[in-house]
């Protein structure tokens, strides 16, 4: 522990270490080592060491210290918090380091075991993807994870593990599509543990304190990492869904041309804001196309029409109106009429029982008639062929 009160001192040199001339009596200066950029850090503290004595120790140059542990005080006296900090920063960069390295050593190993735990956990029973293909993508991540421990540490919200992400997020979105459930998607990331804390078990050279904390260093950053490739999953699923559902929206209100000037939109389902939009924009842009007269709004699939919903289909027949085509509401069962009378719902516009009703009143209305032809019997039939055998 370091006394309160007492200060420290940075030496920093040049990008290229060197020994500098230090005074340590009896090794009082309890410095802290570790591995930056390749680079011995010291960080000292000094309680006016006497001049001329000849202890050395190794520094890195400033902009080096600053990238790794954030920017320097000034002046540089720093007290006791920031030493412990310091000290604490020191051991996790030490620790994800010796992750990268057995990583990395490990490597054949690790993959074989991961992938295996992969293909138990049903990975490759749905068909959806092959086993070359979870081996790439496994052998991917493993070497961007190496490249972010070595890099980042134990922050995944370092810029060295911007690959390793990008490669969890296009996974994530290629199984969304694919159809694969969250549970499957999240166990690509979570089954790497296991193969990871048997590689650090086998290490002789890991004392039980140092194999634990490494564990609970390598457990935090891929639960993040497991959690972020979750996250990605869930909006690509909704997204996915959103565009079914508008997909399905544009499906269900057809605009059919039943006669030359003469439209039909047959409406199945509960009216809302979002579709009525898309009925709006659907019949609207078939009524300039077929330069359109009349539109026939059929109701029949409505289950109810309540206030909300003879709102919406006032707003579809004013916005035709807009466009010159006059409309006609078809489909009103006697409940729906009985329950618009109770409501106080006035449409306002022509209205008729059945689709078929809806179309002879629109046929009316453009000049044409629908007749029945008259079938010739079979007695006049069999007259005219022996008339024509006579002949």
């Amino acid at each position: 522990m370091v006394p309160s009160g007492s200060k420290i001192k940075l030496l920093a040199l040049p990008a290229i270490s060197r020994q500098v001339p230090f005074d340590c009596p009896n090794q009082s200066c309890a410095c802290l080592h570790c591995f930056c950029d390749r680079r011995c850090l010291a960080v000292s503290r000094a309680r006016d060491p006497p001049k001329g004595s000849g202890s050395s120790v190794f520094v890195p140059d400033e902009n080096s210290f600053v990238k790794r542990f954030g920017p320097l005080q000034r002046p540089w006296a720093m007290d006791n918090s920031f030493l412990l900090n310091l000290e604490e920063r020191v051991t996790v960069a030490v620790n994800t380091g010796n992750v990268a390295e057995l990583v990395g050593s490990n490597e054949q190993t690790i993959l074989p075991e991961w992938i295996e735990l992969q293909k138990k956990a049903g990975s490759l029973q749905t068909g959806r993807i092959t086993e070359n293909e979870l081996a790439s993508q496994s052998r991917e991540f493993l070497h961007l994870l190496r490249d972010g421990l070595s890099r980042g540490g134990d922050e995944v919200s370092n810029s060295a593990y911007g690959p390793a992400k990008q490669m969890l997020a296009d996974v994530s979105r290629s199984r969304a599509l694919q159809g694969f459930s969250p549970s499957e998607t999240a166990t690509f990331v979570f089954s790497l543990k296991q193969p990871i804390f048997n590689v650090l078990n086998r290490n002789t050279t890991l004392s039980p304190a140092q194999a634990a904390e490494l564990t609970w260093s390598v457990t935090l950053l891929l639960d993040e990492l497991g959690l972020y490739t979750l996250e990605v999953f869930q909006k690509s699923r909704e997204e996915v869904i959103v565009r079914q559902q508008r997909e399905i929206a544009e499906l269900s209100t057809p605009v059919v041309k039943l006669w030359d000037g003469i439209l039909a939109l047959p409406l199945i389902g509960t009216l809302d804001s979002q579709r009525t939009q898309v009925v709006m924009e659907n019949l609207l842009q078939t009524v300039v196309e077929t330069e359109a007269e009349i539109a026939i709004i059929d109701i029949t699939g409505v289950p109810t029409v309540d206030t909300l919903t003879a709102q919406h289909l006032l707003k579809t027949v004013a916005a035709a109106r807009l466009m010159g085509a006059d409309c006609i509401i078809s489909g009103i069962r006697p409940q729906i009429a009985q329950t618009m009378v109770h409501l106080g719902v006035e449409l306002n516009v022509i209205s008729k029982a059945t689709l078929a009703d809806a179309l002879a009143l629109a046929l009316e209305r453009t000049g044409r008639a629908v007749t029945r032809l008259k079938k010739a019997t079979p007695a006049s039939g069999q007259n005219k062929m022996s008339a024509e055998k006579g002949q």
